[in-house]
């Protein structure tokens, strides 16, 4: 497999980059560039950097290189403008002296309007960046995606009420298409590491990064791993390991799948969703009126916006109904391959962000994700 990696290693090249050249040193063609806890260093490609507005400024240049052939950021332009700016006060966090804003083309919050960006990514910006300050100066730094914006509609970020852009959330310095069999390898490694080292009997499946980064701002001590779109593999290796009940928390769009029996859920795989829907409504005995007009909808969430405007009720009755059929599906699909006792937990949130469903196992554990 090619190798690659992730968006933030890009976006610090470019900005370190850019760093050096602002306080006087000469323009190298790449940087090394660290990952916290981790004695590697990882040499990333900078296209150019320069300095721009009366040398007050300096402009970093890279193109990303995730070495995945269906990565939306595959080649990506990232630009990266930085200043220096006095401060008269002793900043005691090193993130406080590394101002990240977000420029054209970077997601955020639609709520909060902050840049949608993990810890990760800030650790491995300010690991890079803190060294190469002045003493007494803080560094603002803007990311600019020039094709963020037009990208970012491809993706599912406004679901999770992300706007403007691409959202800067990789976790690791390395790159896991959600499909391949190396997200596979690398998700059940985490698993046995959980379970060697501090074991636990419930866990949290998500599938994505926005879905792990939803799930780690609950704070929760439950461990949690981004399985990609190898969730029926993950269910089973997890039942073999002795886990006793695996909370699968997902935005509705990925998660209904598995109702249908699909347990690997990337798109170029299979992909049934609106079809499922409508047979959980028949199931319900929706009137035949509103069944039409589901089988219609383009995307699940405007088939959930169709029965919340036909009937709330009836639209909880719906995705309650969905969840409890994940939990069932799940727990079918683990018993063909093992035995097991392991519970299935199905936690669902919308396209706000918002926890609105559960199943039957999933109720147990939904205060904990509510914040209750």
């Amino acid at each position: 497999m090619k190798k690659g990696f992730s968006l933030p290693l890009w976006v610090t090249g470019a900005a370190k980059s850019a760093a050096k050249k602002l306080i006087g040193l000469p323009y190298e063609n790449h940087e090394l560039i660290k990952i916290p806890n981790d004695k590697n260093r990882i040499k990333i490609k900078v296209h150019s950097a320069g300095l721009i507005n009366g040398k007050s400024q300096a402009l970093g240049i890279s193109f990303v290189d995730s070495g995945l052939d269906l990565d939306l950021t595959q080649n990506l332009e990232i630009w990266t403008i930085v200043s220096l700016e006095k401060t008269f006060v002793k900043l005691d966090k090193s993130l406080d002296l590394i101002n990240i804003i977000p420029g054209y083309g970077v997601g955020i919050y639609q709520k909060t309007s902050e840049i949608c960006i993990s810890n990760f990514a800030k650790e491995v910006l300010v690991t890079n960046l803190i060294d190469i300050l002045p003493e007494g100066y803080k560094l603002n730094l803007e990311i600019i995606l020039p094709n963020g914006k037009f990208l970012a509609e491809r993706t599912s970020n406004q679901s999770f009420g992300i706007v403007e852009g691409l959202s800067i959330i990789g976790t690791s310095a390395d790159t896991f298409s959600s499909a391949s069999p190396e997200q596979l390898k690398n998700a059940k490694a985490q698993l046995e590491r959980i379970v060697l080292n501090q074991f636990s009997e419930t866990i949290i499946f998500v599938i994505g990064e926005n879905g792990f980064h939803l799930a780690k701002s609950f704070n929760t001590e439950i461990p949690v791993i981004k399985v990609g779109n190898w969730i029926g593999p993950l269910l089973v290796d997890a039942a073999i390991k002795k886990i006793k009940t695996v909370i699968l928390f997902g935005y509705h769009g990925k998660l209904i799948k598995l109702a249908g029996g699909i347990f690997h859920t990337h798109n170029h795989l299979a992909d049934a969703r609106i079809e499922i829907l409508v047979y959980l409504a028949v199931k319900e005995e929706v009137p035949i009126e509103i069944i039409k007009q589901l089988s219609q909808a383009n995307t699940v969430e405007d088939a959930w916006l169709i029965l919340e405007s036909c009937s709330l009720s009836l639209a909880h009755i719906i995705w309650n109904k969905l969840s409890d059929t994940v939990e069932k599906r799940s727990i079918e699909y683990v018993n063909r391959y093992t035995k097991t006792d392991m519970q299935v937990a199905a936690i669902i949130f919308d396209k706000k962000r918002n926890i609105r469903w559960s199943g039957k196992n999933g109720k147990d554990y939904i205060s904990t994700f509510k914040g209750i």
